[in-house]
């Protein structure tokens, strides 16, 4: 009307408060989204979450649980079904001022003894990789459901609102694939961010479409207001719940968003000599391609990202498991050992907390003739906490004297997950999404916080 009406300086204001209202929610600058930073439950130890993730199964007997009655009585005399035991491959060292046990399979990790806290009453309920690691990832094996990185950052969201909340670096592509860090029935904005694949070599691993090379980002943005507008006109439509709507909406500003900072987040080029040293990169060894998963985890948590997972390849050795134990070792020790350090010095590790394991364990015994391998065991194995509020120097819980259950300090997978949720702040009996008729939480209706393990 003012505009019609030839009144030109009051249709230019008009123009300005329109434009003034649209940027206070559709700039690529704005925080009001469901990515924003939100109130946790109660005081939290640790801001971000590190998961180093050793697909297959590492052995507890081999690395963190020394078992002497189980060297003592292994033999090649084999029961009924021709399984014999099998006497731990490593010599075993108390590290630190802990005393804590590690073998000598993990020489750059035992130098941090006295900040692991190791479970070794772990115990889950399934001993199949995909059913286990989809327990391990989202807590259920029978129905998808979302990841734990999902859940945390829709309980908290995220520091950073130009990177992604949650990345996956080298995830697996089989063993449950993309659903290990799939955000299921949540908005789709809370799902994990894959970095390549665990066949990829992680210096040639890309996210793709991060770059547009027919559009300008001038052009991309105005194309994306457009669409905006779109969705927002629907969701103004449609009657009930539009959260979906609007985390589509926050999806896509984040993808437009990302290629501003991400790069930059992935070039390890300004590191010192050092510290790619440190992480064991460059060396010419099999410690280069987890190195840099490692380094990029403490450049992202740096950098704001809530919760980074790497994945490591193959810890399942049914046989030739002195050879398997070693390279998966060479692969992972020292740029697990650089990246406590590395966060120890930069004041991170504090506020950071990092897992370690796999998504269950090893048996104590084998049908191998030569007694050189070991077979899935989900009723006992171990996993390590550190930094972020998890208490260091113990272990809490224990296998039975030869390691095939757990009998003391049990800890389910729902009991390990409410204790992460609870270091980062959040009750897992609070945090929940109405679903098809009913709250659905991580640990479903399980759960208790593992107090012995806390700081």
């Amino acid at each position: 009307m003012l505009h019609s009406a030839t009144c030109g300086i009051g249709s230019v204001a008009v123009m300005d408060m329109q434009a003034r209202a649209y940027a206070s929610t559709s700039s690529e600058d704005s925080t009001e989204n469901s990515l924003a930073p939100k109130t946790p439950h109660h005081r939290a130890t640790a801001d971000n979450l590190i998961f180093l993730h050793m697909r297959g199964g590492p052995s507890a007997m081999e690395t963190f649980e020394r078992k002497p009655k189980l060297d003592q009585q292994a033999s090649a005399q084999g029961d009924k079904k021709g399984r014999k035991l099998t006497p731990s491959h490593w010599k075993w060292k108390q590290r630190g001022e802990s005393g804590l046990w590690v073998s000598e399979l993990l020489e750059h990790t035992a130098e941090h003894a006295d900040e692991l806290c190791v479970l070794s009453g772990m115990h889950t309920d399934i001993n199949n990789h995909t059913p286990a690691m989809l327990h391990l990832h989202t807590g259920s094996f029978t129905f998808t459901r979302p990841s734990m990185g999902s859940w945390l950052l829709y309980g908290l969201g995220t520091e950073n609102q130009n990177l992604p909340g949650f990345i996956s670096i080298s995830p697996p592509v089989i063993n449950g694939g993309a659903n290990n860090y799939g955000s299921a029935f949540l908005p789709a904005v809370y799902q994990g961010t894959a970095i390549g694949d665990i066949k990829t070599p992680v210096r040639d691993a890309e996210i793709g479409n991060l770059a547009n090379p027919l559009l300008s980002k001038k052009l991309q943005r105005r194309q994306l207001d457009f669409l905006r507008e779109l969705n927002e006109e629907y969701a103004a439509e449609i009657t009930g719940e539009t959260s979906q709507v609007d985390a589509v909406i926050d999806s896509y500003e984040l993808g437009f968003r990302m290629q501003s900072e991400l790069p930059s987040v992935m070039d390890l080029s300004d590191e010192t000599q050092e510290t790619l040293d440190l992480y064991g990169i460059g060396e010419g060894k099999q410690s280069d391609n987890f190195g840099r998963q490692c380094l990029l985890a403490r450049r992202m948590v740096e950098s704001g990202v809530r919760h980074v997972e790497l994945c490591d390849e193959f810890w399942d050795q049914h046989r030739e498991l002195v050879t398997g134990h070693e390279a998966r070792a060479a692969a992972t020790d020292k740029p697990i050992a650089g990246l406590l350090s590395d966060l120890r010095r930069r004041g991170l590790l504090d506020r950071t907390l990092v897992l370690w394991g796999g998504e269950f364990g090893r048996t104590p015994d084998t049908a191998q003739k030569d007694l050189d391998g070991r077979d899935h065991n989900p009723n006992g194995y171990t996993m390590w906490l550190a930094g972020g509020g998890a208490k260091g120097g113990i272990q809490h819980g224990s296998t039975d004297e030869l390691g095939f259950k757990a009998v003391e300090g049990r800890v389910h997978l729902h009991d390990l997950h409410a204790t992460i949720l609870h270091l980062m702040g959040l009750d897992h009996k609070r945090l929940t999404y109405r679903y098809a008729g009913r709250d659905f939480r991580l640990t479903d209706v399980h759960g208790r916080v593992v107090e012995e393990a806390l700081a």
